[in-house]
């Protein structure tokens, strides 16, 4: 069910352009609820602290779950991940292909979708954080926490991020902060959360807010700090190395064997995994006759990711079976001599070339075909079943919708204190070398940025960072295979455009340049 923000109405005069705009387009619709979910007649007087923080981290934790919207937007729209239209499937009138070229426009339903989400999350944390819901100090720091991480995507995502007090009515127009203002809140919200959060090192608990999860987006928000406040400097990138240092003291740490950190069990690695199904990052790629025991109707056979991001990695550019020379990171595909029920016939990482069953037979297509994976894929459109190399991080051998997914990792924390150390004159080398280290990867002799951001590519992929990496290091709009040629080089794609409900429910808000 779609969630929605909360905004305010606007005169019957608005109300019936939106109404002449929805006929005109289906994609313009607005439900009521898209701009009033409150009663003005009826004033705040608190909620039950327990229950809507309980509420707020189940939305957060379906929302990262889900293969649309905030993965979407995060992930789809780099050079990292595509879904291509394979004849009729997954062509949603364009909407993912759309995200991939750099050709959304402000009727995108993802980024209507995640704009409501992110932004009732941050009203619903809110609502928590008031004094007349009596929240202990730990639960009213957690809900800062919540607040932070879902309105730092609403300020990464649209440059911009609505508020609204509990105690507006729709009667009143959010205020809108800028990204500089949306910057100082997210800062106070973690720094005063802070001393109240449990100190939790690596356990099972980890799936809530903690001192190190804080000290996490800390470091996030800081390194990020240019593209949001308009400056950084040397105490900006020093705080980050504090923020990472604090992280370790609370225990984490790197921890060798790469796709073991994707199971469920306890890891030194893991600083907060939401309870949400891995599901979707597990089938949405996997070939329609690619099944497990918990998933005997197969998978998806959508998603997939560029010859360039594969390449990437160290190994053979055309294989990827055992003894390939390849690095951990980029996995590896069963063959006939080692496809058994440890690995249920489904590889690890990049799968590419003849798919095999767990007896060791040659898996077909539906036509009947041999499944082999192509490298290239001849454009958006035009895809055949087997066109493209999928990507698969949690395997189905520990469950097929296993409620456990990872969102901050410390092996992107070690990464972000190398850059913060890169960017203060220093050599990240040694510290990047660690880690390559423990993933069977070649040393570097040196650190560049772009060896940074491709180190960050290969150690992340998949777990929601790529379009935020590519635009601190000025990456996003570059050209890469199957964008859009008008929008390469085309900045004003840094940012999403505010969606169309919006700008009708709330007269604060501007569209942002080039939409």
């Amino acid at each position: 069910m779609k969630r929605n923000i909360l905004m305010n109405t606007r005169s019957l005069l608005a109300m019936a352009l939106v109404s002449l705009l929805a006929i005109s387009c289906t994609d313009l619709e607005i439900e009521a609820t898209d701009s009033v979910l409150t009663d003005e007649s009826v004033g705040f007087d608190g909620v039950n602290a327990e229950a809507a923080l309980n509420n707020v981290y189940n939305d957060v934790y379906g929302q990262l779950g889900d293969q649309a919207n905030f993965f979407a937007l995060n992930e789809v729209s780099t050079d990292e991940t595509l879904v291509p239209t394979r004849g009729t499937d997954w062509g949603d009138n364009g909407i993912w292909r759309t995200l991939h070229a750099h050709t959304w426009s402000p009727t995108h339903q993802y980024i209507l979708n995640t704009w409501n989400n992110l932004n009732q999350n941050v009203f619903r944390a809110s609502e928590v954080i008031d004094s007349r819901s009596s929240p202990t100090a730990q639960q009213a720091a957690e809900a800062k926490f919540l607040r932070a991480f879902s309105m730092y995507f609403v300020m990464d995502f649209w440059g911009v991020a609505p508020f609204r007090n509990v105690d507006d009515g729709p009667e009143v127009n959010p205020t809108v902060l800028t990204s500089a203002e949306a910057y100082d809140f997210i800062l106070n919200d973690l720094t005063t959360a802070l001393p109240d959060l449990p100190a939790t090192g690596p356990s099972a608990e980890t799936n809530r807010a903690s001192q190190a999860a804080a000290n996490f987006m800390l470091a996030k928000l800081r390194l990020n700090a240019e593209r949001h406040k308009g400056s950084i400097d040397n105490s900006d990138y020093q705080a980050v190395i504090d923020a990472v240092d604090a992280i370790a003291a609370d225990g984490f740490a790197l921890q060798a064997g790469y796709f073991d950190l994707f199971k469920q069990d306890v890891d030194n690695e893991t600083i907060w995994w939401a309870v949400t199904s891995v599901g979707n990052r597990i089938w949405n790629g996997m070939h329609y006759n690619i099944n497990a025991p918990d998933n005997a109707g197969g998978g998806w056979n959508g998603f997939t990711t560029l010859a360039e991001f594969y390449d990437a990695f160290e190994g053979n550019p055309t294989s990827n079976y055992v003894g390939d020379g390849q690095e951990e990171r980029r996995g590896w595909v069963p063959d006939a001599s080692n496809a058994d029920d440890t690995n249920l016939g489904i590889g690890y990482g990049f799968l590419i070339n003849q798919q095999y069953n767990e007896d060791g037979t040659p898996l077909k297509d539906r036509p009947g075909n041999d499944l082999v994976f192509t490298k290239e894929l001849p454009g958006l459109q035009g895809n055949g079943e087997a066109t493209g190399v999928r990507l698969i991080k949690y395997h189905p051998v520990n469950g097929s919708f296993t409620s456990h997914e990872i969102v901050f990792r410390y092996a992107d924390a070690h990464l972000m204190k190398a850059e913060a150390m890169m960017r203060m004159g220093g050599d990240a080398t040694a510290m990047v070398n660690e880690l390559r280290a423990l993933r069977g990867a070649s040393p570097l002799g040196s650190v560049s940025e772009a060896d940074m951001l491709a180190e960050r590519g290969r150690e992340l992929w998949y777990e929601f960072w790529r379009r935020n990496d590519l635009l601190r290091f000025g990456q996003f709009t570059r050209d890469w295979e199957f964008k859009d040629a008008a929008s390469v080089g085309a900045t004003f794609r840094n940012l999403y455009p505010i969606p169309i409900n919006a700008l009708l429910s709330n007269p604060n808000l501007v569209q942002n340049e080039g939409y």
